[in-house]
């Protein structure tokens, strides 16, 4: 090779690499598509009773089946990564945003879906100390139970489904659903083992 082509290779993979860089730091969105990105989450945000991780479903209609900005098998991926990981259980939405749009895109996700309900959560956790005996905090309070129950039901939905239609995963996917419910609660094993463990198991193949 000659002189003035090995120097023309260095370049090139100079500039791949520099590329990959400003890839993951910039992301491929442009900017209206980084604010459309957390105005969406913004409204999630609202809606986010029982945490984030309840609103998973719209999450996914808007990055995966409106945007196609994530496919399916990348969208649940991302959940899993992210609930396996220590720290705070909003972290799949950093995730899912930097596997977006690198780390613009997961600013513009963790901003949309924090400002919202931590605004919200702080006011109303002053007012409803204040009113904790009021009859219309006590009906609130009780009726948020089978909401949350069913937008958690509908999220563990949505990350099995890809699993159960798979005739090579269906089953074992099953059993690891009905064995976590029982696990849970008939035992006192704690939430993290029973993740450690998914984790092996989707690791040995099992799942």
């Amino acid at each position: 090779m000659s002189a003035g082509a090995q120097v023309g290779a260095q370049v090139g993979a100079q500039l791949g690499a520099h590329a990959g860089w400003s890839q993951m730091l910039l992301g491929t969105l442009s900017w209206p598509e980084l604010g459309a990105l957390m105005l969406h989450f913004l409204m999630l945000s609202l809606l986010s009773i029982g945490g984030a991780i309840t609103t998973a479903p719209d999450m996914h209609r808007y990055l995966v089946d409106e945007r196609h900005w994530l496919t399916d098998q990348s969208f649940t991926s991302s959940i899993a990564l992210a609930q396996a990981a220590p720290g705070p259980n909003i972290l799949f939405v950093a995730v899912l945003g930097f596997n977006v749009s690198g780390l613009l895109g997961a600013m513009a996700a963790m901003a949309g879906i924090l400002l919202p309900s931590t605004t919200l959560v702080v006011a109303a956790t002053r007012w409803a100390r204040n009113n904790r005996e009021h009859l219309g905090v006590r009906a609130f309070t009780v009726g948020m139970a089978p909401l949350t129950l069913g937008l958690m039901i509908a999220t563990g939905w949505l990350l099995a489904a890809p699993y159960l239609v798979d005739p090579s995963h269906r089953w074992a996917t099953l059993a690891m659903i009905v064995a976590t419910v029982v696990l849970t609660m008939r035992t006192k094993i704690g939430i993290v083992w029973l993740v450690l463990a998914g984790g092996v198991l989707g690791a040995l193949g099992v799942v």
